[in-house]
């Protein structure tokens, strides 16, 4: 490791020297950056920006890049004139990493196609389908703090990396014997070799067409006022575009989170899950009365909502609600104008609330659970193109990812966003908030509520502690939370389903370390490390219980993690 950390103080880029000579007699940062290199999975890598084999930067971009050329070589020159679409988001380094990557492609014969401003994560997704690209990069760390950035891959269809693509690139990687032999091109090289394209307002154009086929009802009133934030990142451009072309002329945007900036220097998480990410867009609410907030994170792949509760005050909707909502919204719509398919198909993740599930079997809806990821929502999608088994329909997770149109083959921010607000002003025709509708789901379905509880450990220490977690609930599976009995252990890793007699049963989804106990009144709680960030993720779904229940189950949780 000190070896390690000898060579990138003589050859890394000069840019870095002065943050590697701080650490100089720093063991356990040294250790830090260079007990590893950024893990590289299905959803491609993500880190801390810095030095070392550890952090994101111009080295381990090109590394990974590298990785991705050789790859797309193996598969002859068809793919290398195909090529591979490049967006990035607003982060630091962001731009420079995406023109890194192509300049990386170059130097092997590689066709890119670079867009030329920041663009969401989804549009990328677009772009690789409508362009006929055999690969997609985009540069972000999502919903990440301002810290990290990342490069995440995506395959000719538009969707994240099989495991075996993602095997492949990994494997290449691993074959390059010094990271600063990589080749690459700079800016001015890389537009000159004619190996780069740059685009922009086509892309825009298209896909904001593709987004105007996803309004459910031609009738609807659009007389609604809506604040929209997009937290310093990618999504500003599209989405006020597609909203207004959805018919919204009363949109309000806080301009102090419009600026374009990888400091995220009002928020210091760009997360819409969280409530301090909806401050200021609370604020500018109240000014102009709005009925409606909106905020896409920092690619635009996730989006968050929040409506007036009958006190007047504004309450956020957690991913599993908007969820539940949006799917009545496009099923009804559907019944009722006789659209809905005979065969259709609603696709959820198994750590998202099950009363999408029930919803949708209320329709004649077939639902179908995958591993957490929407790369695996993808598969499902592409496997109903292939059997014509299933139509596609609508397909969510927990953490604020949705997707209603197949053009798009991640979750999409942008496509939310315009049906979300259209609902909205449908129901608002209707005399009724979302709030009352969620209220009216619950009382049809059942009252369904989740929490996820989120742990951090960071480092080499961190991830064994991790590791020890899932150890101990493998070894010593809980017979009860909160006094209700498990009736069935579901463990992913093993691909076994062990039932409370002891009776075992095949699990059909790919193996992954996921545990999810499930009770005897249906209620859930699942574990999970998370694929992205040094955390371990405890979910928890549970049907007509009290909150108190929550707080007995979560103690529970925080002792097994102690």
């Amino acid at each position: 490791m000190s070896n390690t950390y000898t060579k990138w103080l003589e050859k890394a880029d000069a840019i870095y020297k002065s943050e590697l000579d701080s650490i100089l007699d720093k063991t356990s940062d040294i250790e830090d950056r260079f007990y590893q290199t950024v893990p590289f999975g299905t959803g491609g890598m993500r880190g801390l920006l810095g030095a070392g084999t550890n952090r994101i930067n111009i080295h381990t971009i090109r590394l990974v890049s590298e990785g991705l050329a050789r790859q797309i070589e193996g598969q002859g020159e068809a793919a290398k004139v195909r090529g591979v679409v490049i967006a990035y988001d607003t982060r630091h380094f962001s731009q420079e990493f995406a023109y890194e990557t192509a300049g990386v492609l170059a130097r092997h014969g590689i066709q890119s196609y670079i867009f030329t401003e920041s663009r969401p994560t989804p549009e990328l997704s677009f772009a690789v389908r409508y362009l006929h690209a055999v690969a997609g990069v985009v540069i972000t760390a999502s919903h990440n703090p301002k810290e990290y950035n990342g490069f995440k891959v995506y395959g000719e269809d538009g969707a994240q990396l099989t495991p075996v693509f993602a095997d492949e690139i990994v494997s290449h990687m691993e074959a390059v014997e010094d990271i600063f032999t990589v080749p690459s091109m700079n800016r001015g090289e890389l537009l000159a070799s004619g190996y780069c394209t740059e685009i922009l307002e086509k892309i825009d154009i298209a896909y904001n067409c593709a987004l105007m086929r996803l309004s459910q009802r031609d009738d609807v009133n659009k007389d609604l006022t809506i604040v929209y934030t997009p937290l310093h990142g990618s999504g500003l451009k599209p989405t006020v575009r597609g909203l207004k072309d959805f018919g919204f002329t009363n949109i309000h945007i806080v301009e102090e989170q419009a600026v374009q900036d990888g400091a995220f220097p009002t928020v210091s998480y760009p997360n819409p899950e969280e409530q301090a990410a909806f401050e200021m867009a609370i604020q500018l609410g109240g000014r102009v009365n709005a009925e409606l907030l909106l905020a896409t994170d920092p690619d635009a792949d996730r989006l968050g909502v929040a409506v007036k509760n009958a006190s007047g005050e504004y309450k956020l909707l957690t991913g599993n609600q908007l969820g539940a909502l949006v799917l009545y919204y496009i099923l009804s719509t559907k019944k009722e104008n006789g659209t809905l398919p005979s065969n259709g198909a609603m696709v959820k993740t198994i750590v998202t609330s099950e009363l999408g599930a029930a919803i949708a079997e209320s329709f004649g809806v077939t639902t179908i659970n995958t591993l957490t990821g929407f790369k695996f929502i993808a598969e499902k999608m592409a496997e109903f193109e292939e059997t014509g088994k299933h139509t596609f329909l609508f397909g969510y997770e927990e953490s604020y990812g949705y997707l209603a149109g197949d053009f798009v083959r991640d979750k999409d921010a942008v496509q939310i966003a315009l049906l979300t607000a259209e609902m909205a002003a449908y129901y608002k025709n209707e005399g009724k908030s979302l709030l009352e509708v969620l209220d009216s789901l619950y009382a049809q379905y059942g009252q369904y509520k989740e929490k996820l509880i989120s742990l951090k450990f960071d480092g080499m220490e961190g991830q064994q502690k991790i590791g020890l977690i899932m150890t101990s609930l493998r070894e010593a599976a809980p017979k009860k939370f909160a006094g209700l009995s498990v009736a069935r252990v579901e463990d992913y890793k093993s691909g076994i389903a062990t039932l409370a007699n002891g009776e075992e049963v095949a699990i059909e989804l790919p193996r992954s370390n996921v545990l999810k106990f499930i009770l005897e009144d249906g209620s859930w709680i699942c574990a999970r490390p998370s694929g992205t960030e040094p955390k371990c993720k405890f979910y928890i779904g549970l049907i007509n219980q009290e909150d108190a229940v929550f707080d007995e189950v979560e103690k529970m949780i925080m002792e097994i993690a102690e």
